[in-house]
């Protein structure tokens, strides 16, 4: 099952004690944030859990499966997440305590 935003909201309103109102918009604007800085090209760093960045990819050569025509793929923005060793540590079982 995946997590979503009402799901963090309702986290917010449990721990924090703010109204759903109030942490629907923290959530909101954090997440404007964060889109507002990869937008632009800059890395997002969420320490402890990873780094979100932005890669610029240059038209190339491709061609149709269906038809085998020559095309060109344009030249796009794709995002890449990087997670922290922390966060990998974490999902693995692993306390840092060896």
């Amino acid at each position: 099952m995946a997590v979503t935003k009402a799901d963090i909201v309702e986290r917010i309103h449990e721990k924090v004690g703010f109204s759903k109102k109030e942490a629907a918009e923290v959530v909101d604007s954090i997440f404007e944030m964060i889109k507002g800085h990869l937008e632009s090209g800059q890395k997002v760093k969420i320490s402890g859990f990873g780094n979100f960045v932005v890669h610029d990819k240059r038209p190339r050569k491709g061609r149709n499966p269906q038809t085998g025509e020559s095309i060109t793929i344009r030249a796009r923005r794709v995002l890449g997440f990087k997670a922290s060793p922390m966060l990998k540590k974490s999902m693995n079982g692993e306390t840092g305590e060896e």
